[in-house]
């Protein structure tokens, strides 16, 4: 599989002078970016926006993720400056979204939830802008769910990343059932939020699997759906299995919609946070013209 030639429609090009400001501000205030440390494909894209996702609680993941190009490693205590340098960066890129993710953090009594709330009350104090947050699973931990509830950002997303029966060699140190419910926990408690999760495909899923995954998520209540194609960073990491065609994206789409979700984003370089900002305005104006 590492011989498979990549497709022209997953082939990107990007001004790095554009990269580099937003690069710039980040190393400037010593934030991370996850657009940097995951090595996403439309950093040129996002970065002529003005726009960036900021990876919160260090570098370096207390999990080995066999996707995942973000360090595995010990990471330092939490830096108690990040949430008011994070809403100047906010501030300083004119974000109307911002979309703040982090490592994950079990060595963390709360994984870390009270610095995702403390980052949107300073980004809503300083900016007033809308936020969205990309948690990890806080190891289904209700407290800490609690803790970024009520923060009350206008989004909460959790990733289920892949398959169920993908989990042991992608995820190992994952739960499919518990990712699903801590999307059910978020939908069921908050009462302003929309729910979000994305997942990769060409992983070696199938068609069965991938709408099976779909399914599950939406009994969860999930409002916002994300599909992209995998893309392995090294090759140390899982190998790519397939590059799903753009049609089949776009089936997976219909699929989604079909079974209710508010905003559905599949593509080949689709990736969590992109195009947050215009998923959370679809589906403000669907839910209002549902009232």
């Amino acid at each position: 599989m590492k011989d498979m030639k990549k497709p022209d429609w997953l082939r990107v090009s990007y001004n790095m002078s554009e990269v580099r400001s937003v690069y710039d501000l980040a190393d400037r205030l010593e934030l991370n970016t996850v657009c940097r440390e995951s090595g996403c494909p439309n950093i040129g894209k996002c970065s002529k926006c003005g726009s960036a996702t900021f990876m919160i609680l260090g570098k370096y993941c207390t999990r080995n993720c066999r996707f995942c190009e973000v360090d595995h490693g010990t990471p330092a205590p939490p830096d108690p400056g990040e949430p008011r340098r994070l809403a100047e960066a906010v501030k300083t890129l004119g974000l109307s979204h911002a979309v703040v993710t982090s490592v994950t953090r079990d060595d963390l009594p709360d994984g870390g939830a009270s610095v995702f709330a403390d980052c949107v009350r300073e980004i809503k104090k300083t900016v007033g802008a809308t936020v969205e947050v990309l948690i990890p699973d806080l190891s289904g931990d209700e407290a800490a769910l609690d803790t970024v509830i009520t923060s009350r950002p206008e989004v909460i997303g959790h990733n289920v990343e892949t398959v169920r029966r993908l989990y042991p060699a992608a995820r190992p140190q994952a739960v499919y059932k518990r990712s699903l419910a801590v999307l059910k926990y978020l939908k069921a408690y908050s009462k302003e939020s929309f729910i979000k999760t994305a997942f990769m495909v060409g992983l070696g899923e199938t068609e069965d699997e991938v709408k099976e995954l779909i399914r599950d998520v939406r009994a969860t209540g999930c409002d916002l759906l994300t599909l992209g194609q995998y893309l392995a960073p090294t090759a140390e990491h899982v190998p790519v299995a397939e590059y799903v065609t753009p049609g089949t994206f776009e089936k997976y789409k219909e699929y989604a919609l079909s079974l209710g979700f508010l905003s559905v984003t599949a593509h080949p370089l689709a990736r969590s946070s992109y195009m947050a900002g215009d998923m959370l305005r679809e589906a403000e104006h669907k839910r209002n013209e549902a009232k």
